[in-house]
Order: structure tokens, then sequence, then C-alpha cells
């Protein structure tokens, strides 16, 4: 039987993540959307891709949650994008009623799914959905270290004239100016990036990674970023679905792990067929767990602005 995703938001993210799930054959897809027409009419210009790309499988737009029913991986784009000047925590508010309906539904048509939560401000959002999913910790996850750590990884590679691809970096905490980009540990092909980047260029990097939203946002001043975002819910996607253990920085619930206990939070995972199989915990330096403190003050700020 083939796998089935749903992706609830038909807007850029959405919508992209559906092209890149298409383009790697996860399975058939569900295109979700509240607006009339506009899941429909991309599903269908997607599906229509499949004899240029080779992909196979069906693509369906739908406003109906049942069309959703019995899906593997749902993942939760919906919600309003940021626009300049706008921070993260802007849209706490008013995304946290989408994505409780979406979170709603998706638990009643698909109770045995794994969440993938993209909306921001993921940290709260991930919360949202937990909490009213009532689904365990481990099928409740949010993409936020994926997306900032290639950010990372790009900005890296760029500076050293390097491929991105042979550049290993990762960021923890907060999705959000508080993020972790983890120095003491990035390095290209085994070689530490602090052997070849001065402090000075390593500290420009590291702070370019945690406003690397913003950046997109003032370029696009009508939306946010949506290629790699959509990417990298695929990515997460991909783990579960084909059960390969990757291990991934994400959005996930912590209870103990590195000292938090009760929240969300971007920490390295593994991800396989049972969604977040557990934590990878490894001992931080005292500067980076003071940083990752931070994270976890303005996560907790967030959850509190839910109401959940």
């Amino acid at each position: 039987m083939r796998n089935k995703i749903t992706i609830i938001g038909a807007g850029n993210v959405g919508a992209t993540a559906a092209h890149w799930a298409a383009s790697r054959g996860l399975g058939d897809i569900v295109l979700l959307d509240v607006v009339e027409g506009v899941p429909q009419g991309k599903a269908l210009d997607l599906l229509q891709a499949g004899p240029v790309d080779g992909f196979a499988g069906r693509i369906t737009g739908s406003n109906d949650y049942a069309d959703s029913a019995g899906s593997d991986v749902v993942i939760i784009t919906a919600g309003l994008a940021r626009k300049p000047g706008m921070s993260r925590d802007d849209l706490l508010a008013k995304n946290v009623a989408i994505v409780r309906t979406c979170a709603e539904n998706a638990a009643r048509h698909s109770p045995e799914a794994v969440l993938i939560v993209v909306t921001n401000p993921i940290d709260a959002m991930v919360y949202t959905a937990f909490k009213v999913s009532g689904f365990p910790k481990n099928r409740v996850v949010g993409m936020a270290g994926v997306l900032d750590s290639a950010r990372y990884r790009t900005f890296l590679a760029e500076a050293l004239g390097v491929a991105p691809r042979d550049v290993n970096a990762m960021v923890m905490g907060i999705h959000g100016d508080n993020m972790l980009p983890l120095v003491r540990l990035a390095n290209v092909a085994g070689i530490p990036v602090s052997d070849l980047l001065d402090q000075e260029k390593l500290d420009a990097i590291v702070k370019r990674t945690q406003h690397g939203g913003a950046e997109i946002v003032n370029h696009l001043k009508t939306g946010s970023a949506f290629y790699t975002p959509g990417l990298a819910a695929v990515e997460m996607a991909e783990a579960i679905l084909t059960d390969s253990k990757r291990v991934l920085p994400c959005a996930a619930y912590v209870e103990g792990e590195f000292g938090f206990s009760g929240c969300f939070l971007g920490v390295p995972v593994v991800l396989g067929a049972g969604g977040v199989e557990r934590i990878v915990e490894f001992a931080l330096t005292a500067e980076e767990k003071k940083a990752l403190a931070e994270s976890e003050t303005a996560v907790r700020r967030q959850m509190a602005a839910t109401g959940l």
C-alpha cells in the first residue's frame, strides 16, 4: 500500500512541500486548504508534471478533511506568513486558532498519523498541535532545525567556498532570534570550521543564521520563505515514511533531555516510523547551556501566550 501524505495549507510553503514530496515519490498526496479552487488547481498542475519529472501517484486537492483520512503523515503549513517588521511572535494569536482547527481535524481523520508542524511561530504551534490532538509526544514534531541548519550550512559553505553538502552543522533551540547555531561542532568533511574561519566571520554567520528568515521576508516584502521550509518538512516526512532513522534537528517534546522538561525545543532527534524515536543527547558547554536556556525561556513565553 502506498504512503499517504496530507499537507494542510496550499499556500507557498504547502504547495512547495507537495512539489518536493511528489518529486521524491513519497506516496499519494492530499493538498488541503479552506479556499475553494486553490488546492484543486495547484494539485492538478502538479499532477501534470508527473510525465515530465517521472513521478507517479495520486495528487488530490481538497477543501474537505475527509479526503485526508488515513494519512501516515500530516504536514501543517496553514497560517499567516510574516511581513516586513513582523516577528514570529506577532503571528501567534491568529495562527493558534488556525493550527488548532488543523490539528483537531487531522487527529479525527488520521488518528495514527505523525504530525509535522511548520506554521510560525513553530515552537508554539507544535505545542498547540500536541495539546489539541492528544497524540503522544513522539507523533508531534516541529520543523525548525532542519531549515535553520540548512541556512547555517549555506552561509558557512559560501564563506569557505566549498560544496554545501560537505558542511556539517546544526542549529538547536527555538526557531527565532534565540536559536543556537553550534559553532563548536560545525565542520567541513570533519575539519572544524573554527580552524578555517576567524571568530569575527563565524560570529557574523551565526547572527545571519539567527535572522535568516527576516532577511528573506525583507526581500520579498509580501511573504516569507517557502522553498527550503517546504523541503525541510518533506525531509522529515521522508525519514518517517521510510523508517530511515535520520538524525535531524527538530522541535521535539523534552522530558529531562539537556536539562529541560515540559516544552518543545529544537534538539537532534532520530526520526523513523514511530516519529521521534529518541532525542540524541550530548554534553553542552556552559555557554551553550546558557544559550539553550534562553531559547527555553522564549519558548515558554510563547506557550503561555497560546492559552492552552
